[in-house]
């Protein structure tokens, strides 16, 4: 005869299994949907000319701040902590120092500062609108161009300017259109910019640096900007939105041979390139759940 236990043990068991199905897929069926709570900007990675450390820009309560770490973004440290934006973060080539865009209400001045943050000075005058710097590879002089951006989103003519570190004369060296993002060639002898032609095409050219024999090298009904030099000169990367999206692509320095260097989602821009030609840095920005994002991404550059 069998125990009164092992029968009601058994008859356990049988019940458990039956429900078992059920239990499982109450588990394992969600009751709601996540959405991201925090959301952090940070943006326009430049790499320091030995390229062990990169700097670029952290939103802090609302204010764009300075910060400098290691190449692989470990052991990041706090640069400016006053209440301006601070913009478009470039090494000069001794690595000494970081000139930058100094925004303060309607002020946008060209500030360079040593790189643990000290003797901050203004390199252009408060009187004119001016962005995006880029220091010649003689370190002696500085180009960068007038705001395009007066009244956005409607877009105005701009021009690309250079200083002379030295003396502090300025010189024109693009006037005519929409002239700006300008960057010199590893050597010095090239300046590669973003050009409008028309009023809502937006190219890349390459010409002397002095500005002279511009040529269009993207010749794309997409928006193509944000151009950067491989160090060997060789190449240059650049954003474009023709994929939809904006991403990042590859091109040899004669325009030739465009390809894309990565997939991503959302918004990639302002490319930077490492000083030994493997990496590439960018910023990638896009709107998540209830908020608004920016990372900095990187992506190997393949041999060729």
């Amino acid at each position: 005869m069998k125990s009164p236990f092992r029968f009601y043990a058994s008859s356990l068991i049988a019940v458990s299994l039956l429900l078992l199905p059920g239990l499982v897929f109450a588990q394992n069926k969600a009751v709601t949907l996540p959405y991201q709570l925090t959301h952090s900007i940070q943006m326009d990675p430049a790499f320091s000319p030995d390229g062990k450390r990169i700097v670029y820009i952290v939103v802090v309560a609302g204010i764009e701040q300075l910060f400098l770490s290691n190449a692989d973004g470990t052991e990041p440290k706090q640069l400016t902590q006053d209440n301006v934006n601070h913009e478009d973060p470039t090494w000069s080539p001794n690595g000494k120092k970081i000139a930058y865009v100094y925004i303060k209400g309607d002020l946008q001045v060209i500030h360079q500062m040593d790189i643990d943050g000290t003797n901050d000075e203004a390199l252009t005058p408060e009187s004119i609108h001016v962005i995006h710097p880029r220091f010649h590879p003689d370190g002696f002089r500085l180009a960068y161009c007038t705001t395009d951006d007066l009244n956005p989103p409607l877009k105005n003519t701009s021009e690309i300017q250079e200083i002379d570190l030295r003396t502090r004369k300025t010189t024109t060296l693009v006037s005519g259109g929409i002239n700006t993002y300008p960057v010199y060639s590893p050597d010095g002898s090239k300046m590669a910019l973003r050009k409008f032609v028309g009023e809502l095409n937006s190219e890349i050219f390459v010409g002397n640096s002095d500005g002279t024999q511009l040529k269009n090298l993207t010749n794309s009904t997409a928006f193509d900007g944000w151009p950067v030099w491989s160090p060997d000169g060789s190449q240059i990367a650049f954003a474009s939105n023709r994929r939809s999206n904006y991403q990042i692509f590859l091109m040899q320095a004669d325009g030739s041979d465009v390809r894309l260097l990565a997939n991503t989602e959302g918004r990639a821009t302002a490319p930077a390139w490492s000083p030994d030609g493997r990496v590439i840095m960018f910023p990638v920005c896009k709107n998540v759940d209830y908020g608004h994002g920016c990372e900095i991404f990187a992506a190997e550059v393949p041999k060729r």
